[in-house]
């Protein structure tokens, strides 16, 4: 019984990074159409935040300043950070050296998890599945063209991205016994908001309030903001309390292949034999560091 009510989780997992990995087309139409990355993650953290007000409690503190500083290190590794550098990456790196440093997350993760919890033990179905999915995602990435362009302040950033989210798992982990899922995601929403604010102070706002008419702008932020900030985030932190830090985090490695999958339907990007090997090598990867 409690194996299929887990199976209900792991279905949870893949939709929501479903979700997240057609992200990247959307912010990707949204700075062809001027927004710059921090514009943007200012804009879906502010819808998120104000939808989240709707359902979440009226309780503005939580018990006591360390649990407070817990959270405001959630809404930095979670949000601002994560976001900031991964997206300003993209503007200095190849785009496969960022994608494939950034899915190496739930490696990341796994080493963080036995550093800080050397008691519990994580087994070699999830290490050799971690492993797979990894060598998975570098076919779907690189699709054929196996092209490495080494840029140290693009790497550099592309795997701060990649730590700041695994500490912002275990972060996650240590919260989500002591208050509601909503409160922690709402905490979150506002520290990433408050701490993306001094970046303004060197890269201005510079889009124009007349181009949100335009549908491309609006209808893409909406899916940004309420779905994939205030609807996934609200259940990636459900999801990591019900099947743990490590084995949820390897569900990020299908994030590649939905964001191909995106590309092929909507920007018209084929799909090679080397990205379904790919995708093949990931899925059996997840599966297998998903078993108990």
């Amino acid at each position: 019984m409690k194996e299929k009510k887990e199976w209900g989780w792991h279905l949870a997992a893949i939709v929501v990074v479903g979700i997240w990995g057609l992200t990247f087309i959307s912010t990707r139409v949204l700075i062809e159409n001027g927004l710059t990355p921090q514009e943007i993650f200012l804009l879906r953290f502010l819808m998120a935040y104000v939808g989240i007000w709707f359902i979440s409690p009226r309780k503005l503190f939580c018990h006591n300043w360390r649990d407070e500083g817990w959270m405001l290190l959630g809404g930095i590794t979670g949000g601002s950070l994560y976001f900031l550098t991964e997206n300003t990456a993209l503007e200095v790196t190849l785009t496969t050296n960022v994608a494939f440093i950034v899915c190496s997350t739930p490696l990341l993760t796994m080493l963080l998890f036995k550093l800080f919890y050397r008691g519990e033990k994580s087994g070699w179905q999830l290490t050799a599945g971690s492993l797979l999915a990894l060598v998975g995602v570098g076919l779907v990435i690189f699709n054929g063209n196996f092209v490495l362009k080494l840029s140290p302040l693009g790497d550099f950033l592309s795997l701060a991205a990649s730590l700041s989210w695994a500490f912002y798992s275990l972060i996650m982990r240590q919260m989500s016994g002591r208050y509601s899922t909503v409160f922690v995601t709402r905490k979150v929403f506002f520290y990433g908001l408050l701490t993306i604010l001094p970046v303004f102070a060197f890269r201005p706002w510079q889009f124009p309030l007349s181009s949100f008419a335009y549908p491309a702008v609006w209808m893409n932020l909406l899916f940004l903001g309420v779905l994939a900030s205030l609807v996934c985030f609200a259940a990636w932190n459900v999801i990591l309390k019900r099947l743990g830090t490590v084995r949820a985090s390897n569900y990020i490695y299908l994030n590649p292949i939905f964001t191909s999958i995106g590309a092929l339907f909507f920007l018209n990007e084929p799909l090679t034999p080397f990205a379904l090997l790919g995708a093949t090598c990931v899925l059996l990867g997840v599966y297998l560091a998903g078993k108990k």
